[in-house]
């Protein structure tokens, strides 16, 4: 009953974001994909759902029956916000980490392909490489905890996440037309602080830190905006960029859809891709006091 309920909220959560984004035209007027975009993230949101999530539970479970199989549902009887504040630390805030991490030069080709698309939308949210998620820990240790006896209240707040980060990555910007009331403006300086908004979400994905908006080194958190806060990864505008994306697909043309996907095991044929063996990222000749300004490199 409990993954039914959670299979119908999801589909109530996309459906209503869709409908947003049609209804206030956002997706027909910004939202530019290609073919080989569509390709990408309708595969990877497919995969995720298919192989990577199931695969994460099905071998957590494995593993406990095998090696401890009396802790099976041991920690069920605590309460609810005490496994809400465990998700929070084992799944938002190590996937915070791993989001991060994921900006080094060594895993940013696992993350690349999230940030090629030009356009914000909620079908961005899951545009990443294949064993991205397979090597998430977030996953992995939701997976043990569900085993442990999480799975009614992961249920809720996986439904809770995916209300916030879809919102995030948003083509209708719902944040905007709340900052201009005066009466919300607390509300919403408490609201940009605790969880990811499109205006905090936007900024890392901006093409370019020039502006003063852009912040893609930073603004990481996927749930929970506070851990930006508290690592000073935080950047605050209240502002759009004007541009998303990276520099150098618009100067050497876009990475096809399986590169993308499933690098390191098919390898790009573009030179200067971080998408092949011995391959660098490509170096922005812009430059500011804080390093290249376009979003070219991890």
């Amino acid at each position: 009953m409990t993954q039914q309920l959670q299979t119908i909220l999801v589909l109530c959560v996309i459906t209503g974001f869709i409908g947003m984004e049609l209804v206030t035209r956002r997706y027909q007027a910004t939202v530019t994909a290609t073919a080989d975009d569509t390709k990408l993230e309708l595969f990877m949101f497919l995969s995720l759902i298919a192989i990577g999530q199931s695969l994460t539970v099905l071998s957590t479970d494995a593993l406990g029956t095998w090696l401890a199989p009396s802790y099976r549902d041991a920690l069920v009887d605590l309460p609810w916000w005490g496994m809400v504040a465990i998700l929070l630390v084992g799944d938002d805030l190590t996937q915070y980490l791993w989001h991060r991490a994921s900006h080094s030069a060594l895993l940013w080709p696992l993350h690349r392909a999230h940030h090629t698309a030009r356009y914000m939308s909620i079908r961005v949210t899951y545009r990443n490489n294949f064993f991205y998620y397979l090597m998430m820990p977030g996953l992995w240790i939701a997976g043990a905890l569900t085993y442990l006896g999480f799975g009614p209240v992961y249920a809720a707040y996986g439904v809770v996440k995916l209300m916030v980060i879809m919102g995030a990555h948003c083509a209708w910007r719902w944040d905007e037309p709340l900052y201009r009331i005066r009466a919300l403006r607390p509300l919403m300086w408490l609201v940009e602080r605790t969880i990811s908004t499109p205006a905090t979400h936007w900024a890392h994905h901006a093409l370019t830190n020039a502006d003063g908006i852009g912040h893609y080194k930073g603004n990481f958190g996927n749930l929970l905006f506070v851990w930006d806060l508290l690592f000073g990864t935080a950047h605050i505008t209240r502002r759009y960029p004007a541009r998303v994306g990276l520099q150098d697909d618009l100067l050497h043309g876009q990475e096809r859809w399986y590169h993308q996907i499933f690098y390191p095991l098919l390898q790009s044929n573009r030179a200067n891709s971080v998408l092949r063996a011995g391959g660098r990222a490509y170096a922005a000749a812009e430059t500011s006091p804080d390093g290249p300004v376009g979003h070219t490199k991890p």
